[in-house]
Formats: C-alpha cells, structure tokens, sequence
C-alpha cells in the first residue's frame, strides 16, 4: 500500500512555548481545580483517528521528539530531545475536525475508549523515554475540557499527519 493509500492514523500539532498551564481536572463542590505546568519547552496536540493501533506509536515518537522545531538560546532551530525543556501532551480530539456547511464533524476520530487507550501508551513510551534521558513530559487527562494557558516567543508551530 502506498503511502497516499494508508489511512491517517494520527494528527498532531507542536508549538514551542516559553511557559504552559493545563488543567488537569476541573474544580468540585470540595476541591480546586488541578493543573500541569513547564516552563520553556514544546506543546504537543495530539488526535488519534479511526483505525489507529499501536504499531504507530514508537514512530510518532521518534518522529515528534526529533522533529527540528524549538529555538536554541543560540537562535539554531533544536529538537526537544537536544535542548532542556519539557513536553505538555494534550489530547486534542478537535484536530479531528472536519468542516460540512457551516458545522464541524468528527466522524473519523476513535472511540473514545480506543482512544484513551492510545493517549495512555504514548504517554507511559513518552515518560520511559524520558527516564533514560529525555525533557520532563507533562499531560492531559483524555476525555476533560482542555483548559490551557501558553506563551510563545514565536510562532514556531508544526501540523504532522500520520
């Protein structure tokens, strides 16, 4: 099959930031809401569609941590994995999205179970990698409202298709 062929997989989106703060999980009736934050680092968007498995998990990976796209002190375009710095990955099923008339459809996203279960193991292979020697990695809690504060330095944002 060729590579036009193959359905998506997987859409994702990276945005180098100087600062992030997601919630995690929303305030109660006898609790504060609960956050996840770094510092400089990289935002990582992520939606899995219909059909994906694991098989693409270790790719998406290497792919995304290796991916040229923050800015060194030095202004030299760095991977996540040479520079310090901290990964927030963020479920994001509206990248899924497509537009019908004036309405937005999600027809091809996974389930949602499927779905927290490929968000689940790319996040557990994320923070084994990062034990050996890789940024700090930071999430989302799949299925809340992502609540998210950012600053940026600039727009270095990436759309990769999988």
């Amino acid at each position: 099959m060729s590579e036009k062929e193959r359905a998506l997989a997987a859409r994702t989106v990276l945005q180098q930031c100087l600062r992030a703060r997601l919630q995690v999980r929303p305030a109660g009736e006898r609790s504060e809401a609960e956050f996840v934050q770094m510092d400089r680092g990289t935002v990582l968007y992520i939606c899995f569609f219909k059909g994906a498995t694991d098989d693409i998990l270790p790719k998406m990976a290497s792919t995304l941590l290796n991916l040229r796209l923050c800015e060194a002190d030095s202004g030299k375009l760095s991977s996540l994995l040479e520079l310090p710095g901290s990964l927030l990955i963020v479920p994001q099923a509206t990248l899924g999205g497509e537009a019908k008339g004036r309405a937005v459809q999600y027809h091809t996203d996974i389930s949602k179970e499927d779905g927290l279960r490929l968000h689940s193991a790319f996040v557990s292979l994320r923070e084994q990698e990062a034990a050996k020697a890789g940024p700090t990695v930071r999430h989302g809690s799949y299925g809340n409202r992502q609540v998210l504060s950012l600053d940026t330095n600039g727009p270095f944002t990436h759309l990769m298709e999988l």
